[in-house]
């Protein structure tokens, strides 16, 4: 599948790969704006950004935006994190030029006042429904515990008192300080002629301003040994989270976090599945890495009866430890090997998944990685890389947060060496 790249003299880019012998095409807007991106006074702004883009522009109104796509057959949709907001589309081939012409004409929204004071009811109603999660909701507190004043432990959704001081005017100064077109890159995979997708982004987002957007705090997270219980009494699990630093987007040891994460918290056959679920102490447990700009999080969690809270973190810092100096095993990695090999192809078959592959690795690293590349790096991996991650980022060294009925809980001794 032969990769292509093209620059807009106002800087956006463009990328793509094609498939002759694919019968659809995905194609996608990835905007390098998120959560950490914001200041205190705008809380939020970002994820409520993703949905005025789709409350109409000069040109369509919000049940316009909604008729077009489905008069295409299209799958569509966004997302904020963190660190992006991606707006995409899957159409058939046929359908390429109005799905461009689609996406780059919801992404200059109108952020009309009526629409924006209708939206926040929707917004603080959202997030009433995210706290009403409690597996989210100790996420989101264990993230800020753990990155503190770090840009990554902002919140995605704000806070009803965020979303309610927020003015219009502010979000439009956002929008145009970062939806700009040096921070978006267009990314396509599938069924169609390149030629025919550079014309049409330059026709419809040529004219889009070149002015950077650079982004700040780019840094680590250090490791922060804190522990903290969050009690809701309508919560009848307890959800508890540890989180300890990891690496980099960018990181060559990138690949090897992953790896390890397979092999200790895969949802089943690891060492996490084996030590709670499977006998029964744990309703989930679950360890997974996650890789930002500048740094990177190992993120362990589990849930449970209330009773069995203090025995089951006993049981997952002893399995920190024992891996911490152990290491894993060669019958482990091979296993955590084929899972994610298998996980990568499977994945790569869809152009949705091609375009989601190809965006991110543009945004993060500047660069194509071809599904050969990403098996090359993960078949790389060996017991000394992953103990090199061991030994730069010690898993034993995570903040720790439980949300649930519990109004105390033990903080284990030690420090994560015997």
């Amino acid at each position: 599948m032969p990769f292509q790249q093209h620059r807009l003299k106002n800087g956006l880019n463009i990328i793509a790969e094609t498939s002759p012998s694919a019968l659809s095409l995905a194609l996608g807007f990835f905007v390098r704006t998120g959560s950490r991106d914001e200041v205190p006074e705008v809380s939020g702004v970002t994820h409520f950004l993703e949905h005025m883009v789709f409350k109409g522009t000069p040109n369509r109104t919000a049940l316009d935006v909604n008729r077009d796509f489905d008069r295409i057959g299209a799958q569509y949709n966004a997302y904020t994190s963190e660190e992006n907001t991606v707006f995409y589309a899957a159409v058939l081939p046929e359908y390429l030029p109005p799905a461009v012409e689609i996406l780059a004409d919801i992404l200059r929204p109108s952020l009309r006042e009526g629409d924006f004071d209708m939206e926040k009811k929707v917004i603080i109603e959202e997030i009433g429904m995210y706290e009403d999660q409690p597996g989210w909701s100790a996420y989101d507190h264990a993230k800020k515990e753990f990155f503190a004043e770090h840009p990554l432990g902002n919140s995605i959704l704000g806070t009803p008192d965020s979303i309610t001081a927020l003015k219009r005017d502010q979000m439009a100064e956002y929008f145009d300080r970062r939806y700009v077109a040096p921070n978006i890159t267009v990314a396509a995979a599938g069924r169609f002629a390149f030629k025919d997708l550079v014309a049409l982004v330059e026709d419809h987002c040529g004219d889009w301003p070149g002015q950077p957007a650079p982004r700040q705090g780019i840094r680590e997270a250090p490791a922060a040994d804190r522990f903290k219980v969050v009690t809701r009494d309508k919560v009848t699990q307890e959800h508890v989270y540890l989180i300890a630093p990891g690496p980099s987007a960018n990181s060559p040891l990138r690949h090897a976090a992953d790896t390890l994460s397979m092999i200790l918290g895969d949802d089943s056959g690891s060492r996490l599945h084996w030590a709670l679920v499977d006998p029964g102490y744990a309703e989930s447990a679950d360890l997974s890495f996650h890789e930002y700009e500048g740094t990177g999080a190992f993120y362990v969690s589990f849930s449970c009866e209330p009773a069995r809270t203090a025995k089951n973190l006993s049981i997952v810092q002893g399995l920190l430890r024992q891996v911490q100096e152990d290491g894993v095993s060669d019958e482990e990695l091979k296993q955590a090997k084929n899972k994610i090999l298998s996980r990568v192809v499977r994945g790569s078959e869809r152009p949705m998944g091609r375009m989601q592959a190809l965006g991110m690795s543009w945004t993060y690293l500047g660069e194509y990685r071809s599904v050969d590349d990403e098996l090359k790096a993960f078949q790389a991996v060996t017991r000394k890389k992953i103990r090199q991650v061991l030994d730069r980022y010690p898993l034993v060294q995570a903040t720790t947060l439980a949300l649930g009925p519990l109004e105390k809980l033990r903080k284990p001794s030690g420090n994560g060496k015997k």
